[in-house]
């Protein structure tokens, strides 16, 4: 993955929304290298997107089959590390006294019994995960 590529990901954050780069030097190093692995990912899936479009005569190499079978096999690597950073973001949240009500609106949620049923959610899969059940 090229370095144009990462560069350019991390120019498209939307605004006001914290990259890797941005990211507390507090958080935890599980965390900070999950999100810079996210980061990667989604470099080259940006990179992977901009392939086809770039192939009318831009000079953009043609998007192999392996690379969209590469990129479909990350999904799943992703869905787990945003969980992983999820939780722990909760945890922070949880640890510094934030209310389940409060932390409920930061995730566009309309009460705290979801912010707290989804928090649950998150660590029992997992915890399926790490157990090899999932």
């Amino acid at each position: 993955m090229s370095d144009d590529t990462e560069t350019t990901a991390r120019r498209r954050a939307p605004a006001g929304r914290p990259s890797a780069d941005d990211a507390p030097a507090s958080l935890p190093p599980a965390a900070r290298a999950l999100t810079e692995d996210l980061q990667q990912d989604v470099a080259f899936l940006n990179g992977l997107l901009a392939g086809p479009a770039g192939n009318g005569g831009t000079g953009h190499p043609k998007v192999s089959d392996e690379d969209v079978a590469a990129a479909l096999g990350l999904f799943e690597d992703m869905r787990t590390a945003l969980d992983r950073l999820e939780a722990q973001v909760v945890i922070e949240a949880r640890r510094r006294g934030m209310e389940w009500r409060e932390i409920a609106g930061h995730q566009g949620m309309k009460s705290s019994q979801a912010a707290s049923q989804r928090y649950q959610r998150l660590v029992t899969r997992l915890e399926e995960i790490r157990q090899g059940i999932r």
